[in-house]
Order: C-alpha cells, then structure tokens, then sequence
C-alpha cells in the first residue's frame, strides 16, 4: 500500500534535552550503571528525534535538564496532559521525585492553571496511554492501582486498568502504542500483559497490530504518532511493513543510547494535548 490512509494533525510535545543523561544506579532491566553512556551520541540521538518533530510540523517545548537528574530526558514520565488539563506525575523512585517538581514549575511558568497533583504513584505517559474513549493505564511495576481512581476522576474519562507482568516492559509505553487517537487504533504486545488484560485489550480493540517479542525488546512499542506518521526504534524491523500494510508512514530513529536507560522515542515526548 503506497498511500497513506490517515491524515497527520499538528502536535505540542515537551522533551528535554539529555545533558545529564548517565546510567549510574538501576531502576529497570534495561539500566546497567556498568555499561558506559556515549553523552555526545545520545545528545545526537534525540537532537535527530527533536528535528524530525519539528520538520514534520509539530511543536517542541524544552524542559530545562538539571544536573543529578540523569533520567529527566524521558519527560513522558513527567505529567499527563489532556484538554489543557495536567494531571502531575509521582514518581515510584526517589532517584526521579525532584523530576516532578521541575514539572510542576514547568506547566506553571507556561501558563498551564488546571493542574493536579496527586496522591498515589503514577508515571504520566509512562503508564498513561490517551484515546479517544479511554485512558488505558498500566500497572503492576510502577504506578498504583490507586492513581487509575485519581486520573479517572481528574480528567472525567473512563480509565482501564491493564495489568503488565513482563518486567522488560515495565511502563504501559513499553507494550501498548496508540496510533490513532481520535479512531482508538493501537499496537500492541500481548505477551506483557496478564491474560484478563489480554482479553480486554482484544474486546476493546479487535483489530490492534499485535507486535512480536522481537519488535517488543526492540521498544517498537515505544512510538509516537501523529495520525500519519509513527516514530519508532529502527530495530523494530517487524513493525514497518505491517504498519506501512495499514496506510501509516513509519519513520525509524536510532535512540540506542538512550535504551541504556530503558526508553526511546516515546519515553523522550510527552504529549501537550489542547
């Protein structure tokens, strides 16, 4: 299929730069403080990911990094933005507490006033996954069940529970990618998931791309969509020809240092929803 079958919209993101970016403690099975960090490479890496957002017509809004916070270039994790609406990120460890404040101050110097802060752990986009009839939310790594109630009642949208058991895939963004928001379309790894939640993904979504485990390792999963276009790790050989099959136009980015910290492209943006 050589055209596309989807029309892209123009997007806000937030990404902040990896200046501090290093693997010196472990909170994933991805993160080995043993195997060293090419800064410059990965300061490449996601100046390619920025660049490419912007040429394809969205907007990039900068997080100032801060030093001692390696982990603040996967500023999906930082907050979950629907209808101008930010409901904050709390982080489960206290290696990334300080990235919730920088979030905070963020949103606020950038005239955000509905802003909620919540009780119990949730890792914004990390485990936060918007369509247009639902917010899936993962659990079972990081964010609390707890937190699925907070967001549910903070946005007024019906939130579904999924249940992840894999630990490579400790992050909902890890396994579950929405490609069309407004059409509720995804991809998704059945192998993360419990069964119950496996059988809920096929009720809620019957005709989803499901991923292998190769593409899944690969973070294929963790992808950015446009509508149009999807941002995904070039090593997710398998995800092109399925995705090109069903009219969407992927585009392969290497983000190979920053796997060492256990996120790609998805991990690298969140999304500021109008």
């Amino acid at each position: 299929m050589s055209s596309s079958l989807h029309d892209a919209s123009p997007r806000r993101y937030l990404m902040c730069p990896p200046a501090h970016f290093m693997v010196t403690y472990s909170i994933n099975p991805w993160m080995d403080p043993a195997k060293p960090v090419d800064l410059p490479l990965a300061m490449t890496q996601w100046e390619d990911l920025r660049d490419r957002f912007r040429s394809l017509g969205h907007t990039v809004e900068l997080l100032d990094p801060l030093p001692g916070l390696p982990d603040m270039v996967f500023a999906a994790n930082g907050a979950t933005v629907i209808d101008g609406r930010v409901f904050l990120a709390r982080f489960a460890h206290r290696e990334r507490e300080p990235e919730a404040v920088a979030h905070h101050d963020w949103f606020r110097s950038a005239g955000f006033t509905e802003i909620g802060e919540p009780v119990h752990i949730n890792e914004g986009e990390g485990d936060f996954a918007v369509t247009s009839s639902y917010l899936l939310a993962g659990r079972g790594f990081r964010s609390s069940t707890l937190s699925h109630d907070e967001a549910q009642e903070f946005f007024g949208r019906p939130v579904i529970g999924l249940d992840l058991i894999d630990p490579r895939f400790y992050h909902l963004d890890t396994a579950l990618s929405v490609l069309d928001d407004a059409a509720d379309e995804v991809m998704y790894y059945p192998g993360a998931f419990s069964p119950g939640s496996r059988a809920v993904l096929r009720r809620l979504f019957p005709n989803a791309l499901i991923a292998s485990e190769r593409d899944a390792v690969a973070f294929g999963l963790n992808a950015v969509s446009d509508g149009r276009h999807v941002l995904l790790p070039q090593a997710a050989v398998g995800l092109f020809e399925p995705l090109r099959d069903r009219g969407w136009e992927p585009i392969g980015m290497d983000l190979g240092e920053l796997l060492k910290g256990g996120g790609s492209v998805k991990c690298c943006t969140q999304e500021l929803r109008p």
